[in-house]
């Protein structure tokens, strides 16, 4: 080129350098002057290679369009765009915080409420002697921010069992073998049948009637078919006077189910040496004479071997004795055979006798019955004179 040519070129070169940086580089604040800074170096490296003779213009690739990634002396203009980028990472990060501020903006998920409180335990009343005192509810459960759930109404109490039936006191009563009450303020019957005689017996309604005297002037008297009876005795020996069951010696006490008596009795005079009033009755096979004694005219005892004692509730607490006897009277005439005693340890004029408990006790004390050939309510007496009257009388198998 030659130089007028080539200064005419320089000067158009500058002027269009001047002009595109006016055009691009417009100003943006200290990132945009330090472009225009870059360009006037530019513009005065082209007036001085017009100046030298070097290349200038177009041969500097100076308006050659860029490519990816290559720049001249652009390159050097575009390293504050990469700062600028760098701010920008910085902004995103910026924005990822804010994300976080817009997840907490919301406010996060609901939190869901507490589950709801536990149940009050259902809670059972306890038995009570009445209808049964009713207990309160269970408490109500909690849960906190949840709903609670009220506790069930608690169950009311069961009814309690009725009290066992007192012993009756005087003008009182006990309890009976069909549920009812033995009275023991009763009078027995007027015009009732005597029987003397030292060995009798006859029936009168389902009973069966017996007396029996080791001495003479003893007499039984029955009332119709009502089940009572008396006796009377006047220096008689041994007398006995009893009404009751006939069980015809061939089952075991346990074969007629259960076997009990009800008896009330009031008494005057004496019994001489002893006495015994309650249950009486004979087994065979073995060969056992029974007693059951309540009351005395001459206070409860006994003698032979104490084997224990028991207790049969509503009725009382009773001692249990074995004596063997030597050749004396029996239901299968003079023999030798055991007798099985219980004595109530307080004495009573009426009640309830559960015959089956008191022979399940004696089996427990190794004193087994045979076969049951009667269980009667009875007055023995060893002397003196005297009279006894059972309002109530009755033995039963059921």
């Amino acid at each position: 080129m030659t130089g007028t040519a080539g200064g005419r070129h320089c000067a158009r070169m500058s002027r269009r350098v001047s002009a595109i940086a006016a055009l691009r580089f417009a100003p943006c604040g200290g990132e945009a002057s330090r472009s225009q800074q870059g360009l006037a170096l530019l513009a005065a490296a082209a007036a001085f290679g017009c100046a030298t003779g070097g290349p200038v213009g177009d041969d500097l690739g100076l308006f050659d369009p860029p490519r990816d990634g290559q720049s001249s002396t652009g390159g050097m203009t575009g390293s504050p765009p990469g700062s600028g980028g760098s701010n920008g990472a910085q902004g995103g990060s910026g924005g990822a915080r804010a994300g976080e501020a817009g997840a907490n903006g919301r406010g996060g998920r609901a939190a869901q409420g507490g589950s709801s409180g536990a149940l009050g335990g259902m809670s059972s009343g306890g038995r009570s002697a009445a209808a049964g005192m009713g207990t309160t509810g269970g408490r109500a459960g909690t849960a906190s921010g949840g709903r609670s759930a009220g506790g069930r109404t608690g169950m009311g109490g069961s009814g309690g069992r009725a009290g066992s039936p007192g012993a009756g006191g005087a003008g009182g009563g006990n309890a009976g073998t069909d549920g009812g009450v033995v009275s023991c303020s009763g009078s027995v019957p007027s015009n009732g049948s005597s029987h003397c005689s030292s060995n009798q017996s006859g029936n009168v309604g389902s009973q069966q009637w017996t007396v029996w005297s080791s001495g003479g002037g003893g007499c039984l008297i029955t009332y119709g078919s009502d089940a009572a009876f008396s006796a009377t005795w006047n220096n008689s020996g041994d007398f006995l006077a009893r009404v009751g069951l006939a069980l015809g010696s061939s089952k075991t006490y346990d074969q007629f189910g259960t076997l009990a008596a009800d008896f009330a009795e009031k008494k005057s005079g004496s019994g001489g040496g002893y006495s015994s009033i309650g249950i009486y009755g004979w087994s065979v096979s073995p060969l056992v004479e029974f007693y059951v004694v309540e009351d005395s005219y001459n206070g409860l005892g006994a003698s032979g071997t104490k084997k224990g004692s028991f207790t049969i509730d509503g009725e009382g607490t009773y001692n249990v004795y074995t004596h063997t006897q030597n050749n004396q009277p029996s239901i299968q005439g003079t023999a030798t055979f055991e007798q099985f005693i219980s004595v109530r340890q307080s004495a009573r004029t009426c009640g309830h006798i559960s015959l089956t408990k008191h022979f399940d006790a004696w089996k427990g004390f190794g004193m087994t019955l045979g076969k049951m050939e009667e269980a009667k309510v009875l007055i023995e007496a060893g002397g003196g004179s005297g009279r006894i009257d059972f309002t109530t009388a009755s033995v039963t198998a059921q």
